[in-house]
């Protein structure tokens, strides 16, 4: 058992120690009158905030931009603030009346926005480029960057469906732009390209801009078309001099939730279950409360012309099941260093992340669910402890005891990741920068399974089973650009940047599987496993390499900080493409006009159309497919006779036909938006509609082994496949967010910020190439017992991606059974789609005086789930009867259904949603301490409630197929909840952050 409580007694002791600091204030003695002014216009400024420093003691100024403000002893300093201004401080000392004069605060407007190469001012940005700042992120537990984001950015979906700590996060920008491993965003991560988010702890990340459409992409060329997300995390110290410390810790409580409900033991029998005689809550049994600890601690600061700043990131994130965790070490440590009056600047960034996994086979979930609940844990019976090592098990087909699955199997990852870059600039002239970046990203992965001798599921048919795999992988980049800026005219800017860059990247691994243990030694002693041939076995390894050597180039002008316009080219060459297409280009083409500078727009203090149009690429996730590699087939013994050994070889298979003309997928990418800022910046925000076409989307067809290859003149097939550019897909989508700063009344602060998006579905335009290709892909049966037969996700040219198929319930007869629309196949009717049609996201900030309160909802509306729980254990038919039965708003009690369970259009739910996703409590304890700069206690909480109509686990979109392995087909088929999904947890989270000065 885990033991949480020397860490939490700490926890505890460090938040009552510091809530005890805060200071009781002095009685009242005067006041103070005075007026707030425009200092531009002389006009009043209504409802400006007036508060004594230090203290949530203020008042709001009228009409007319007065106020009067009662003060206290001690009280010295005045703290003036509105949206639109810049705040001012205003010393009291004997004065009874005042006048403020605010200065506008441009600020929001020149705020720089980081893009490819370099950052703009943000009035400058012509593309759909979105910026988010710590003070935005998703709060509590977040374990990975992109936990973030989830749900503040319109356009870029972040879906984990269940509560594994182990999980991944599917990422998606404006929806699919690849049926291939590359669905997801491009990370660049202080400025190194396709570095992993496991290089960066979220304590330490500074700043994420969102590079959503085609022009703003373009400058990364084949790497662009999933988008691009690009981070930077904290590089220097604040004032010359001095040194800052800041600790962040605090403690999760994560609690399983939103369990489907299920018969009790008294109901199982009644519907003719078979009694074991016990009564057990296998879920109870499973699952328990868990405790994760998190520490950061960064120390910053600057001397000179130097700025460093040093972190490390502790986290231990433990699972609601005891073995499911991951226990996660990141440091960080970055150098900035200018020379030559800082016409030199070097900086060094360094990152290295320790990640230990632990997890459980997630079938235990599905079989604690279902499992027969009059069945014991244990059984004291000889035959059970020899065979079993004492669990309750039975020879029945898919009934396994769900406490043994958790604790006879075991997996385990060890993941290493180390990132180093290096980076020059030297001013060649005051306007002319030349820089160089060399970064190294490295990871290796070691990761072990075990099935034990006594494990039913596996381990007894293997006699024990254990595996042993890595996997290593090595990119090293080397970039240089040159950038230019000059005035061309009183009003026109020009800045120009070109460069060139190679990108090496090595892949190898190795797997060894062997079964036939005398004892449990598991894969730390492969040699103890007898058979290394066969079931349960394997041996196998790989190594493979690829080249990308890039140049490109862009143009920016800016007249009068009116007219922007910006233009972009990138050239690639791939050498894991075909010999007749290793090159493509890249071009991209924005402009944009804030016509505030024009015409008087009223209310308006920015109002910013813009137009953009880019071409992006997508790599394929292997360098091999246009080469007809060959790979091992199957052992073959030349004489048959087993006694003979020498005459053993394994064979050769091609896996696929060379394609001389496999080549780049393609998407071009139309956008139009506006960018818009209401009186004086209060509200802000943005509309975009885009439109995107895909093309050459790479696919492996089946073709005819024999007949000549149209990709190789003169030579014939070879083998019964070909990678080929094959489909072509559109989609469209309009995106909509607005925030409104700081509305209220005195001291208590209300900014709300709405996003949503509004999908047009992914269609499917084509798929074929030449005379190869199909009119439909069919993928995803629902799976065994009895449903491995029919696909349900049907996707046909002409219509759109992931549509879900299949006969429709008329109703039930008076005894139970199905009354289907049919049971041909080639008749099934569409049922639903699994990408909904739109999401949104609803953030809340909440500030009074020393406290501030951050909620914020996500949602997803218009997308269907295939519900596997109802669609297999639902009915009450003799079959089913090994099985406990779900039972959920939606099941039929009158009459029960006694039908064999049979996929039809009753268990495809609509799975819309709106979920309370995370909550922030906080308060900033006043202190007058010279070395402690603050002090933060908070309570958070995460998943506080969904408010949907679906009744399986978690109506959280899905993107692809769990139980497909296969990345090129897993894409096309979403919509699908599979039983093996981990429970839903809720967390909540104590936390205490300091800074030292």
């Amino acid at each position: 058992m885990r033991n949480y409580l020397p860490k939490l007694k700490s926890l505890m002791l460090a938040v009552v120690l510091m809530i005890g600091t805060i200071a009781v204030a002095n009685a009242q003695s005067r006041s103070i009158s005075g007026t707030v002014l425009d200092a531009r216009l002389g006009d009043p400024v209504p409802g400006a905030t007036v508060l004594v420093k230090g203290t949530t003691r203020g008042t709001a100024t009228d009409l007319d931009g007065k106020f009067t403000l009662p003060l206290q002893a001690g009280d010295q300093v005045l703290v003036i603030s509105f949206v639109g201004y810049l705040n001012q401080e205003v010393e009291i000392g004997n004065q009874s009346s005042i006048t403020i004069r605010l200065e506008e605060d441009i600020q929001s407007l020149e705020e720089a926005v980081v893009i490819g190469y370099g950052s703009q001012d943000k009035k400058e940005i012509t593309s759909a480029v979105v910026g988010v700042k710590p003070e935005d992120f998703n709060r509590g537990n977040v374990t990975n960057p992109a936990q973030l984001l989830q749900g503040k950015v319109a356009g870029l979906s972040i879906t984990r469906p269940g509560g594994s700590p182990n999980s991944g996060f599917n990422v998606r920008l404006r929806g699919l732009s690849t049926f291939g491993a590359n669905s997801s965003p491009l990370i660049v991560l202080d400025g190194v390209i396709g570095a992993s988010l496991e290089n960066v702890d979220p304590n330490d990340i500074q700043s994420i801009d969102v590079l959503k459409d085609g022009s703003a992409a373009a400058i990364y060329g084949a790497r662009g078309s999933s988008g691009v997300i690009l981070i930077t995390t904290t590089k220097k110290g604040s004032k010359e001099g001095t040194t800052n410390v800041n600790i962040n810790s605090f403690t999760t409580l994560d609690q399983a939730t939103n369990l489907i409900p299920v018969l009790s033991a008294e109901e199982f029998v009644a519907r003719g279950g078979t009694d074991f005689g016990s009564d057990t809550d296998w879920r109870d049994e499973l699952i328990d409360d868990a405790l994760s600890f998190t520490t950061n601690a960064s120390v910053s600061g600057s001397f000179g012309n130097s700025n460093y700043m040093a972190s490390v990131n502790y986290r231990d994130n433990n699972g609601i099941v005891n073995g499911v965790g991951n226990e996660r070490l990141n440091t960080r440590l970055n150098l900035a260093q200018g020379a030559l009056n800082n016409r030199l600047r070097l900086n060094v960034n360094l990152s290295f992340t320790n990640v230990d996994s632990e997890d459980i086979n997630g079938a235990a979930f599905r079989y604690a669910t279902i499992y027969n609940p009059t069945a014991p844990v244990f059984e004291d019976t000889e035959s059970a402890i020899n065979r079993f090592g004492g669990y309750f098990q039975r020879d029945l087909f898919d009934f396994y005891n769900p406490v043994a699955l958790a604790r006879q199997q075991k997996f385990i990852g060890e993941t290493k990741t180390a990132l180093v870059s290096y980076r020059a600039e030297f001013d060649i002239l005051p306007n002319l920068t030349l820089s160089a970046q060399y970064s190294q990203d490295r990871r290796n992965t070691l990761s072990g399974a075990f099935w034990s001798l006594q494990d039913f599921q596996v381990g007894i048919g293997a006699t024990g089973s254990a595996q042993r795999n890595t996997f290593d992988r090595k990119q090293r980049i080397f970039e240089s650009t040159l950038r230019y800026e000059t005035d061309l005219s009183d009003k026109l800017n020009m800045t120009l940047l070109g460069g060139f860059g190679l990108q090496y990247t090595t892949n190898q691994g190795f797997n060894a599987r062997v079964r036939q243990y005398l004892f449990d030694l598991g894969w730390n002693n492969l040699g103890a496993g007898a058979i290394r041939v066969g079931n349960n076995t394997d041996v196998s390894s790989f190594a493979n390499q690829d080249q990308l050597n890039s140049a490109f180039g862009r143009a920016n002008f800016n007249w009068d900080n009116t007219f922007f316009v910006s233009a972009s080219v990138r050239a690639e060459t791939y050498s894991g493409f075909g010999a007749n297409n290793q090159t493509g280009v890249f071009p991209a083409f924005s402009v944009g006009s804030d016509f505030t500078q024009i015409f008087d727009m009223g209310v308006f203090n920015q109002f910013k159309p813009r137009v953009s149009y880019g071409v992006t690429g997508n790599l394929p996730p292997s360098p091999t497919l246009a080469l007809g590699v060959f790979g091992n087939g199957n052992r073959i013994d030349l004489d048959g006779d087993p006694l003979t050994q020498s005459d053993i070889f394994v064979g050769i298979n091609q896996f696929s036909n060379p394609n001389k003309d496999l080549k780049w997928e393609t998407k071009k990418e139309f956008n139009v938006g506006v960018d818009f800022g209401l009186l004086n910046g209060k509200i802000t925000g943005s509309v975009d509609y885009y439109t995107r076409n895909i093309s050459d989307l790479l696919f492996n067809v089946p073709v005819a082994a024999g007949a000549p290859n149209p990709f190789d003149p003169g030579r014939f097939n070879t083998a019964g496949s070909t990678w080929v550019n094959l489909a072509d897909l559109r989609a469209a989508g309009f995106e909509f967010v607005t925030s409104v700063n700081q509305i209220g009344k005195g001291a208590l602060k209300w900014s709300p910020t709405v996003n949503f998006t509004i999908y047009d579905k992914t269609t499917i335009e084509s798929l074929s190439n030449g005379e190869l290709g199909f009119e439909e892909l069919r993928f995803a049966t629902p799976g065994a017992p009895g449903q491995n037969n029919n696909p349900i996700i049907y996707n046909r040219v002409g219509q759109n991606l992931g549509d879900i198929y299949g006969p429709r319930l008329n109703g039930l007869t008076e005894s139970g059974q199905y009354i289907l629309s049919t049971t041909d196949p080639n008749e099934f009717e569409k049922l639903g789609n699994g990408l909904p049609k739109g999401e949104f996201g609803f953030a809340n900030s909440l500030m009074w005086g020393q406290w501030n309160l951050n909620f914020f909802f996500r949602g997803a509306w218009g997308h269907d789930l295939y519900n596997s729980y109802r669609g297999f254990y639902e009915n009450g038919d003799p079959g089913s009867n090994t099985w406990n039965s779900v039972i959920t708003d939606k099941t039929p009690t009158n009459p029960l259904v006694t039908s064999s369970p049979t996929f039809n259009s009753s268990y495809v739910e609509d799975a819309s949603f709106v979920r309370l996703d995370n909550m922030e409590l906080g308060y900033n304890i006043k202190t007058n301490s010279p070395n402690l700069g603050s002090l933060r206690v908070y309570l958070a909480a995460q998943n506080l409630f969904t408010i949907t109509n679906y009744t399986g686990i978690d109506p959280e979109v899905r993107t692809n197929d769990s139980e497909n392995g296969d990345a090129f087909t897993s894409a096309l088929s979403p919509g699908i909840e599979r039983r093996n999904t981990y429970f839903q947890t809720r967390s909540f989270t104590l936390g205490v952050t300091v800074n030292f000065k």
